[in-house]
């Protein structure tokens, strides 16, 4: 008998779903908001923002050098007229920080331990007119949990890249 009452309390509860803060004279709960809108039917849902087939940039547009090798995998949108660019390698991680160390004489900063992750500013950042502050950035994606990034290009050599490095170059305005 008690572990019926017991099993219909436990799994007949829902969880209640929380609220914001109380508002000064009301006694209600705050209405939960609607539910999101959807494509009416007969029209095609929005494509969800996915990387842009563009062609591979240069170090000009790029304002920075490329680490010699490096393969160009995706360019996205940072909103605000930026863009930023992924390029994958088998170099290993201390290799491309080095490089960059020497190429953009500066030391940078290693944001994170694991996965390592080092970035260099290369610009001002111009919170009017920016999304993202221009810079380099490398990350390690071979670890013990990890064989490496894939290759986002179907049968691309090699198949998965040891160091991916992100490039948002700078915008002159």
């Amino acid at each position: 008998m008690w572990a019926l009452l017991l099993a219909s309390l436990v799994f007949g509860q829902q969880t209640p779903v929380p609220q914001p803060f109380p508002r000064p004279g009301t006694s209600q709960p705050a209405q939960p908001a609607p539910p999101p809108a959807t494509t009416p039917p007969g029209r095609p849902a929005p494509a969800p923002s996915a990387p842009a087939d563009t062609p591979a940039p240069t170090e000009a547009t790029l304002g920075v050098p490329l680490y010699p090798g490096a393969q160009f995998l995706a360019s996205y949108d940072a909103g605000r007229g930026q863009r930023f660019y992924i390029f994958g390698s088998n170099a290993s991680f201390a290799d491309m920080v080095t490089y960059y160390r020497s190429v953009l004489k500066q030391r940078g900063e290693l944001v994170f331990d694991v996965p390592a992750t080092h970035e260099f500013d290369v610009g001002r950042f111009r919170e009017d007119s920016m999304a993202f502050p221009p810079g380099v950035t490398i990350k390690d994606f071979q670890t013990a949990v990890s064989e490496g990034y894939p290759n986002p290009k179907p049968g691309g050599q090699p198949a998965r890249f040891r160091t991916i490095v992100q490039i948002v170059p700078v915008i002159e305005k």
